[in-house]
């Protein structure tokens, strides 16, 4: 046995066998390895385990340590390990004696006084009955955490780092260190727990929850909705969600809405729609514009509202109706028309008309395109898409993996926020009807839409024009819970990002993903449904590479790692806007609401919810489960 003080011993293959001498008893981490390949004696490279082609180096870093001698002195040491493949790590109260039991994943043990001897660090590389080399080493992991006299407090940390761990590994190891502390008023420390799943609840903080959400179903524009008006449809979406909820509408604080292509008659539409649906009169409502993630925008106004103390009770909600857009006149011809509305006599009149060429009868078109750069949202994706190499077949496979499982959601009755919607001269609208599986090979046959003839985006994998509307109720937790009714699920923490209009357009989802994990203090890992907005295909794809991409996270967000691609078993499971539709202001809550209701029956506890918007600007929300 050997007992190393003051500097750590490093071995010539880096890896370092590390102990602090404090003249205190050490509680020993037994830790068991297979033969691996490197391995060169005690304490070299016998920190590597092998299994298949996957190596970990094993770097332990102890920051902080020091000793006081006095009787009152109580230490307490805290130890960590995790199961390996080729072997557990195991506590052994002495060199000598090892304890079959697993070591759980945190453990707080209480030893003896100050000034105590105890094991030192050992290393044995024995031989197996064949002669191959095995090690063996009882690595001492133990600190003193706290020392407490009546004129001294000192904190240790504990940092751990594993390097170069393969993320694909199934055994990875996660340490959760934290640091630790005593007081005189405390006499033990608590002990470092596993990370798990506790709720995001903040202190002096309001739990704001989505009590329902509701929708009319969305249609491909130029069908049953054509012949309305933008608040027509929010109306229906109000109307459904007083009849979801039965709230009373005097009730309701506020209401807000988020559209993209306003009516000019209706400019303020959530006012239109309110009055129209029965609210009071005395309810407040206003309109948001922020492209794709209108109704996003809808929803945290919503709760910064409740969370600041103004309002208890507020409807979210979007609308889009892309059946009857505003056409306007040409430049030229508007102002021709304002002119002769302002000339007095007929002379002016006359003169003003002589100026009348036929170009200014040419309409202008709304188009969905970037006023910065000009440049249309299928162009800027199919540019994406080249950018991260993302082919025409991989995009045509995620189209038809969308639809099919919008169809398979439809059909199983999971769409349950859609409610049905009677069309002023029509027959009820009760489900979507861009949901249109097709095959690989009809989709193959369509041609590029934007960059002709080598583009890779087409109609097939792209989100199609549609005419809808949602609204939610979001409440505080306390006056939904006074009212009787039971939430479906808190809103958390949420991020905006904006990023280069030009090249990045689309990229908000991979932005934000990691800011709002961080703020929210969990990881790709902790998140059991991810919805994302699927304006194309491409889009999708090509966020799933930036954000599994370390250059991309280094080169471009400045980050040191990248955050990681959401798994395909997780991610929109029940369709996404390729399939089900996307009225520009209307989609967030669809999300928002299907991420609920996926909680819900699957018995998760996180989701996230993300989106890209025109302008380079993105979103992410992370929607907590209602206990059941």
């Amino acid at each position: 046995m050997v007992s190393l003080k003051g500097r750590p011993k490093t071995s010539e293959e880096g890896a370092e066998c590390l102990t602090f001498w404090t003249g205190a008893w050490w509680t020993a981490l037994n830790f068991r390895g297979g033969p691996g390949r490197g391995e060169r004696g005690p304490c070299g490279a016998g920190a590597a385990l092998r299994r298949g082609r996957a190596f970990i180096s094993l770097d332990l870093t102890f920051l902080g340590a020091a000793s006081f001698a006095d009787s009152k002195v109580r230490q307490r040491a805290f130890l960590f390990s995790s199961d390996f493949p080729a072997g557990r790590c195991h506590f052994a109260p002495d060199s000598s004696r090892r304890c079959p039991r697993p070591l759980p994943s945190a453990v707080r043990v209480e030893v003896p006084r100050a000034g105590q001897a105890g094991p030192g660090f050992r290393c044995e590389p024995p031989q197996d009955g064949r002669g191959s080399r095995s090690w063996r080493g009882s690595l001492q992991l133990c600190l003193l955490s706290a020392f407490i006299t009546s004129d001294f407090r000192m904190t240790t940390i504990l940092t751990s780092t594993f390097r170069n761990l393969s993320t694909t590994s199934k055994w990875a190891l996660r340490f959760s260190v934290r640091p630790l502390s005593c007081s005189s008023q405390v006499q033990s420390a608590p002990a470092v727990q596993t990370k798990s799943k506790k709720t995001l609840a903040k202190p002096n903080l309001k739990n704001i929850v989505v009590v329902e959400g509701v929708r009319i179903p969305f249609l491909l524009s130029g069908t049953s909705y054509k012949d309305l008006m933008p608040h027509d449809l929010a109306r229906a979406a109000l109307s459904g969600l007083l009849y979801r909820t039965n709230i009373p509408k005097d009730v309701v604080d506020y209401i807000i809405f988020g559209t993209v292509i306003q009516e000019v008659k209706t400019s303020n539409v959530a006012r239109e729609a309110a009055l129209g649906a029965g609210f009071s009169d005395k309810t407040p409502a206003h309109t948001v514009t922020m492209a794709c993630i209108s109704s996003n925008q809808a929803m945290t106004t919503a709760v910064g509202l409740i969370a600041s103390g103004q309002c208890d009770v507020v409807v979210a909600g979007g609308v889009e109706l892309m059946s009857d857009v505003p056409i306007r006149h040409s430049r030229n011809m508007r102002k021709m028309m304002l002119d002769l509305n302002k000339a007095k006599t007929l002379a002016q009149r006359l003169s003003l008309l002589t100026k009348f060429r036929l170009n200014f009868l040419s309409p202008e078109l709304p188009a969905v395109a970037e006023f910065s750069t000009n440049e249309t949202m299928g162009h800027s994706a199919d540019r994406l898409a080249a950018a991260f190499a993302v082919s025409r077949m991989e995009q045509d496979k995620y189209a038809l993996r969308s639809h099919s499982l919008a169809k398979k959601a439809q059909d199983e009755g999971h769409l349950s926020d859609i409610v049905p919607f009677k069309v002023p001269g029509k027959d009820t609208v009760s489900k979507d009807n861009g949901i249109r599986p097709s095959s690989l090979e009809q989709m193959a046959k369509l041609k590029p839409a934007f960059i002709k003839p080598y583009g890779t985006v087409t109609a097939a994998n792209s989100s199609f024009l549609t005419d809808g509307a949602s609204a939610m109720l979001i409440m505080s937790e306390d006056r939904a819970l006074a009212m009787g009714y039971k939430p479906k699920a808190y809103l958390r923490d949420f991020i905006y990002v904006s990023q280069d209009p030009k090249d990045q357009l689309l990229l908000g989802p991979t932005y934000a993903t990691p800011k709002v994990l961080e703020k929210a203090g969990l990881t790709m890992n902790d998140i059991d449904a991810f919805e994302f907005h699927e304006a194309f295909s491409g889009q999708i794809l090509a966020n799933f590479k930036a954000m599994d991409s370390d250059w991309f996270a280094q080169n471009y967000m400045g980050r040191k790692t990248k955050v990681g691609a959401p798994p395909l078993e997780k991610f929109n499971i029940w369709g996404g806007s390729l399939s089900l539709g996307h009225p520009f202001g209307a989609t967030g809550c669809r999300l928002v609401m299907a991420a609920a209701n996926r909680l819900r029956k699957d018995g998760g506890q996180y989701a996230l919810v993300a989106a890209c918007a025109a302008g380079g600007q993105g979103h992410a929300m992370i929607v907590e489960a209602y206990p059941k």
